[in-house]
């Protein structure tokens, strides 16, 4: 809020509850300083994408209608900070229209379409639903498929490297593709019963009961590559 737009909230409030009006100019512009410092990150107006939207002077008027105590800055600045949380929370980042590959100025990009976000300057995006969350499944379906539909497959490639200790199974599959070497997951594993796409594992058994446990192999079964060989060799003669 601007330095007016504070004066103007700080009149409402006295409006509302009179025993909180300065006593003298002095105290007036001391408390007006006050107010100013600690809402100058707080927006007076912002629009909420399920249409619950934010207004300073409302949630000065909620307080001095609902509490006994004299209003205080951090009685509007902890609702708007909720506010603003919540509206972010349902929020889905666009793309950029800077160059991903520039990841400084594609992060200046997101930041700046973020702090739109929390000034009200522009309507958030509402996310989509995501599995575990309200709807049917058919809707959680959808929306996962429209999100990953929107986001697309591609990401920088320094983003990617950075990423790749943490997600070797995706690694591993990308640079075969870039390599142009059969993809193990292409196929099923005959070995340890793994589905196509799914990682390779080793099965313990316990002696004692004879009860089972899986772990995930960081490389495939000699026999799943085996077959991802003759399968793509199969491809290309087929062709």
């Amino acid at each position: 809020m601007t330095r007016e737009e504070v004066a103007a909230l700080l009149a409402y409030a006295v409006s509302l509850d009179p025993r909180t009006a300065p006593a003298n100019e002095a105290e007036a512009t001391e408390r007006l300083n006050q107010w100013f410092a600690l809402l100058a990150d707080v927006a007076p107006r912002a629009p909420h994408p399920e249409g619950r939207h934010w207004d300073a002077s409302q949630a000065v008027h909620r307080h001095i209608a609902t509490s006994p105590y004299p209003i205080k800055p951090s009685d509007v600045s902890s609702l708007w900070h909720a506010f603003r949380r919540d509206v972010l929370s349902r929020h889905m980042d666009p793309l950029p229209d800077a160059d991903p590959d520039d990841e400084q100025a594609y992060r200046a990009a997101l930041a700046d379409h973020r702090r739109a976000i929390e000034t009200g300057r522009t309507v958030a995006t509402p996310r989509a639903l995501m599995p575990g969350e309200t709807g049917t499944r058919d809707q959680r379906e959808q929306a996962a498929a429209a999100r990953l539909a929107a986001l697309g497959t591609y990401m920088p490639r320094t983003v990617a490297d950075a990423l790749a200790p943490l997600r070797p199974v995706r690694t591993a599959r990308e640079r075969a593709a870039r390599e142009g070497r059969p993809d193990p997951l292409d196929v099923p594993c005959t070995w340890c019963k793994a589905e196509s796409g799914d990682p390779c594992r080793d099965i313990r058994i316990n002696p004692q009961d004879n009860s089972t446990r899986a772990r995930r192999r960081a490389k495939p079964h000699p026999s799943r590559l085996d077959a991802a060989t003759a399968h793509r060799h199969a491809q290309e003669t087929a062709v």
